[in-house]
C-alpha cells in the first residue's frame, strides 16, 4: 500500500477535511490501543496515518493563510490610493 497523494486532500471541501483529520486521529488513537493490547497486525498503518495526518493539517494550514491573505488584500484595496502611495509628490503638485 502506497502512502497517500497530497492531491487527494487538496479536493476534498472545508468540512470533508476536518471531518478526515478526525477520523485518522480516530484510526491512529485504535491503533494505539491495539498496540497496546499486543493485537496489531499492521505496524506500517502508523506511518500512513501520521503522513496522512500532516498532508490534511498541512492542507488545512495552506487554506487559513489563503484566506487570511485575501481578507488582508481586501483591506488593503480599501484604503485610498493616497494612504497607500509613499512616493513624494513631484514639484508642480506641491
Amino acid at each position: 500500500m502506497a502512502l497517500p497523494k497530497i492531491e487527494d486532500a487538496r479536493s476534498l471541501s472545508d468540512a470533508e477535511l476536518e471531518q478526515e483529520i478526525l477520523a485518522a486521529k480516530r484510526q491512529l488513537f485504535d491503533l494505539r490501543l491495539q498496540k497496546a493490547t499486543k493485537r496489531l497486525e499492521k505496524p506500517h498503518q502508523f506511518k500512513h496515518l501520521k503522513h496522512r495526518i500532516a498532508q490534511l493539517m498541512t492542507v488545512e494550514r495552506e487554506r487559513q493563510l489563503a484566506k487570511q491573505k485575501e481578507s488582508t488584500d481586501i483591506s488593503q484595496s480599501d484604503t485610498p490610493q493616497s494612504e497607500q502611495s509613499d512616493t513624494p509628490q513631484s514639484e508642480s503638485e506641491a
